[in-house]
């Protein structure tokens, strides 16, 4: 197994752990605190990673590890910002700001036990997914908006990247809660 795929576990349940580790320290009613209207709450953006990697990334990956994905032409290639966030490792440390909308914003959660069991969900399909890449075809792909086509470990790697990416947000918002609490 590639090694950058077993890392990209690794790291990703580093990463994951920190969120959980991080949901204890909050009541609810700081997970539903929103910074304006239109902006996410912590607990929006936890909803966020979960349902992205459950209903979107490890979907992909699933399509392409059962050979269901395009297979990836010449024609047909990652994007330049694609090639770009993989070349880094890592998205671009700015604010991706999607305007609100019913198919894109995510619910509050109704619990923290929610939140919980969705991360720890997602982990475990991290953990069973890697064993499989190995018998990926390379050539199926599943197309990304932004990124064009990507192989299963590609999906693989922008899971982990995702969840590093949105630790910028859980910092403003852990600083937006705790100034809010200070008033």
């Amino acid at each position: 197994m590639n090694t950058k795929i077993t890392e990209a576990l690794q790291q990703f349940e580093k990463t994951a752990n920190h969120y959980l580790m991080e949901l204890d320290t909050f009541s609810m009613e700081q997970l539903l605190r929103q910074p304006a209207e239109g902006e996410w709450s912590l607990g929006q953006m936890v909803q966020h990673l979960i349902q992205s990697a459950l209903y979107m990334q490890l979907r992909n990956i699933d399509q392409c590890l059962a050979g269901n994905g395009q297979a990836a032409g010449k024609e047909v290639e990652m994007t330049p910002d694609g090639k770009a966030v993989f070349a880094e490792g890592s998205f671009p440390p700015v604010r991706v700001h999607v305007p609100p909308s019913p198919q894109y914003t995510p619910v509050q959660p109704e619990s923290k036990e929610q939140l919980i069991q969705g991360l720890n969900t997602v982990i475990e399909r991290m953990r069973e997914t890697l064993p499989k890449l190995a018998q990926a075809p390379e050539h199926s792909t599943a197309p990304h908006p932004r990124f064009g086509p990507l192989s299963g470990a590609e999906w693989y790697l922008l899971i982990e990247m995702h969840y590093r990416h949105h630790l910028l947000q859980l910092n403003r918002l852990k600083d937006f809660i705790g100034s809010s609490v200070a008033q």
